[in-house]
């Protein structure tokens, strides 16, 4: 057989027949005097187990494993731990999909989605209590980032204190105080008076939940010179000043 003849017979391309000769999983067959390879029935045969193979979803590396051993006694373990496999992708999936239908029965899903049910649900309650100003978004952006890189137990902490925040109406006014006083400071010089007056009313209305524990920043940390390199150079004292306010306890 040409090599166009074994790939129709087996139902693959022939580009994949090149492909396992060059993983060495298909023999190389002999040539004949005009340079043309000549398969057997034998190639055909192995072609057809491995497209077999990889239909049950086995890598070509397992599939390797599977050819090199004559009698086939790794076959049965490499199908077993190939249908484990698929049970985890199985259980993924549904996980996925539950998620999904959470998002979609979900009344708004917000700008920053999509993000966990239990942000989507604080999300939904700070549109209504707080103001719609850039600080305020840019918090809601690092949020949905502390919803996706946070461990659970610090997820949850840090949710349930900015929830606190939106359940109070006094904090509520001093959280859009805050942001306004910020936002106000988006063309200002770092030197601005201003900067100092924005730093203690944000340091006031932040939660010492909110911080790491144990309380304590490096201010050189990768992570907060990212966070001010975000933000208009006088916002961004401003905050490294509530910092240190809050550190300091004062």
């Amino acid at each position: 057989m040409r090599i166009g003849e074994l790939a129709e017979a087996v139902g693959v391309t022939t580009r994949t027949v090149r492909h396992y000769h060059h993983l060495g999983l298909l023999p190389e067959p002999e040539r004949r005097a005009n340079g043309y390879r000549d398969y057997s029935l034998r190639h055909a045969v192995v072609l057809a187990r491995i497209r077999r193979l990889t239909e049950l979803g086995l890598g070509l590396a397992e599939v390797r494993d599977v050819l090199a051993d004559d009698a086939g006694k790794d076959l049965v373990e490499v199908l077993t731990e190939l249908d484990a496999d698929l049970a985890r992708q199985e259980a993924a999936i549904r996980a996925r999909r539950a998620r999904l239908r959470a998002l979609l029965a979900a009344e708004e899903l917000p700008a920053e989605g999509p993000v966990s049910p239990e942000l989507t649900a604080l999300f939904a309650r700070t549109s209504a209590e707080l103001s719609d100003s850039p600080m305020a978004a840019r918090d809601r952006e690092v949020l949905a980032l502390i919803d996706t890189a946070a461990a659970p137990a610090e997820r949850e902490r840090l949710l349930t204190a900015v929830g606190a925040i939106v359940a109070s109406p006094e904090a509520v006014a001093r959280a859009n105080e805050a942001y306004a006083l910020l936002d106000a400071l988006a063309d200002a010089d770092p030197a601005d008076p201003r900067v100092e007056t924005a730093a203690r009313r944000l340091a006031e209305c932040t939660p010492r939940e909110l911080l790491p524990d144990p309380p304590a920043f490096d201010h050189d940390h990768s992570f907060l010179r990212a966070l001010y390199a975000d933000f208009a150079p006088a916002q961004a004292e401003a905050i490294r000043r509530a910092l240190r306010l809050l550190m300091e306890g004062t």
